[in-house]
């Protein structure tokens, strides 16, 4: 029984390690690569708190070193979907049930054994399955997680001290109470910190999850799920599952107690989703919370006053960090005519000096894209490039998939901005360049907010600053998260909450107190102090 208010600690941004060379980070999450790569993990199901095997195993690869074979994990089936249902709604009462402090420190301690012994394992593990060097790595999975946990934990706080006033002889009261039924969390590839947020947050306010990872994640999803359960997490709580989507689908989403989707994923698949949804919601027993952030065609405008060099170094961040492979990641930029040939030059001579291959080696600024599929994706856009008429690649444009998925950063000029690869969402290391003329700016800036159904992220450089008022004005609706002067991608939790609105997703704004409200369902609770003895109001005397 809880007899006071408690503070929770304030929360901050968990430091990056730089990993620079000589340092003792360094040497201990290459000791611990290198224990991974030449070891082989047994891959179970987490259902109800138990380890679950079965006789159907798949192969893990990593996407840099194909031929390589890291580990397996166990196949599953709806029959196993079900009992992941079954055990989050036997988990349901008591964790609802749980004080929001005892919830609230099973997170705090994640965050600190995310930060302390589990730092080597969650980076190599990301790194190894994921293809992301270490900065990358340490960034995502370790720094951007930790902080998801304690901000969320604070945001919770703030979220239940939000109380309605109350009248003289009246005590009103809000519960925050967790949804009714089960949360499904679906989760990418390409994020660690996202898949570990998607199912804790809700989690944290009391609900019971289902998660289903991408098949390409699930080496560094059971690091999380040893995470979870060594800081105390009860088990039903969150159950991790590997099945087959429609599969999975077919099973949760005809399902009664189905009260939420926390997705992060394709635009296609979400659209699908909810339709899905909205064709069963008579089978519900209330209205599915739907949260989901899918895709981007993240763009970076230039003004004339830019400086070239600032651009030129947003450009090749924000367009090949991890591949490009980012929602946030600068597909599509617009460069006057005045300034192209210096940023050109530049983006050329720092492209010439990065290097590709293993994360391992932490001299790669580029690895490997997720898998074949994207590979092939990918691909087919620079071969069009390379035969179109009104588009040239002018840098990399060359793929191989002999040891791993790698492809060279690509730079395409395109004459007309609207030519398919500064419309279409591509997903890999691939930037499309339109140049335009100085007078124009006010107009392609009309294109910019046209060409895409994204709204995901975007950029200006200006050194004018009606230039960028007339950028926030016309753009306003074009990204959730707009940069000034900085590159499209690094969202930080507790600082730019993330998300974006049109064919980007909900912008329910993760990292956020925003997103927490989605996953409660407030009561009103008023209790009258002094209840009436007559039913007559004064109104009804005569005189």
């Amino acid at each position: 029984m809880s007899n006071a208010m408690f503070k929770v600690p304030v929360a901050k941004n968990e430091p990056v390690l730089s990993y620079a060379a000589g340092s003792a980070e360094r040497k201990r999450v290459k000791q611990v690569y290198e224990e991974l790569k030449n070891g082989f993990a047994d891959i179970p199901m987490t259902i109800g708190g138990e380890k679950v095997f079965t006789s159907k195993k798949v192969t893990i690869h990593p996407p840099h070193d194909i031929k390589a074979k890291i580990g397996r994990f166990s196949q599953g089936n709806k029959k196993h979907v079900q009992a992941a249902i079954d055990a989050a709604l036997a988990a349901k009462e008591g964790w609802a049930n749980t004080p929001w402090q005892e919830r609230a420190a099973i997170f705090l301690r994640a965050a600190d054994l995310l930060c302390g012994p589990y730092r080597e394992r969650m980076n190599a593990a990301t790194m190894l399955c994921q293809s992301k060097n270490i900065y990358q790595a340490e960034i995502d999975a370790v720094a951007e997680m930790a902080d998801f946990f304690r901000f969320n934990v604070q945001y919770m706080v703030e979220m239940y001290s939000i109380q309605p006033e109350s009248a003289p002889g009246i005590w009103n009261r809000l519960e925050y109470r967790p949804l009714e039924g089960f949360v499904f969390a679906l989760t990418p590839f390409n994020f660690t910190s996202i898949a570990a947020n998607l199912c804790a947050a809700p989690a944290m306010l009391g609900n019971t999850v289902v998660w289903k990872p991408a098949d390409s994640q699930i080496y560094s999803a059971v690091v999380i799920m040893d995470l979870f359960e060594e800081a105390g997490l009860p088990a039903g709580v969150i159950n991790l599952v590997f099945a087959d989507g429609p599969q999975a689908g077919d099973v949760v989403f005809n399902h009664p107690d189905f009260a939420g989707l926390h997705f992060t994923g394709s635009t296609g698949v979400f659209k699908h989703l909810w339709k899905l949804i909205g064709n069963n919601i008579g089978k519900y027993k209330s209205y599915p919370r739907v949260v989901g952030e899918t895709g981007g065609k993240d763009f970076i405008v230039a003004h004339p006053s830019a400086s070239a060099q600032q651009v030129a170094v947003a450009l090749v961040r924000g367009a090949f960090e991890f591949q490009g492979q980012k929602c946030s990641a600068a597909s599509r930029a617009y460069i006057p005519k005045s300034m192209w040939a210096d940023v050109k030059a530049s983006v050329r001579q720092q492209l010439k000096s990065i290097k590709m291959g293993s994360p391992e080696d932490f001299t790669n600024f580029i690895n490997a894209v997720i898998d074949e599929r994207a590979y092939d994706k990918i691909t087919g856009y620079i071969k069009k490039a390379a035969k179109a008429k009104d588009a040239k690649i002018i840098f990399g444009g060359s793929y191989s998939k002999k040891e791993g998925y790698f492809i060279e950063p690509t730079i395409i000029e395109a004459k007309d901005p609207q030519y398919l690869t500064m419309c279409e969402e591509i997903f890999g290391p691939v930037l499309t360049i339109h140049v335009y003329k100085d007078k124009d700016y006010a107009a392609m800036l009309k294109v910019v907010d046209e060409t895409s159904p994204y709204a995901l992220t975007g950029a200006v450089f200006s050194t004018d600053r009606d230039a960028i008022d007339l950028a926030q004005s016309t753009l306003k609706h074009a990204a959730g998260n707009f940069y000034i002067n900085d590159k499209p991608t690094g969202a930080v939790v507790g600082q730019q909450p993330f998300g974006g609105a049109r064919g980007s997703g909900t912008n329910d704004k993760a990292g956020s107190i925003i997103n927490l409200f989605r996953w409660v369902s407030p009561q009103t609770i008023k209790e009258n102090l002094n209840p009436p003895t007559d039913y007559r109001y004064p109104f009804l005397e005569e005189s």
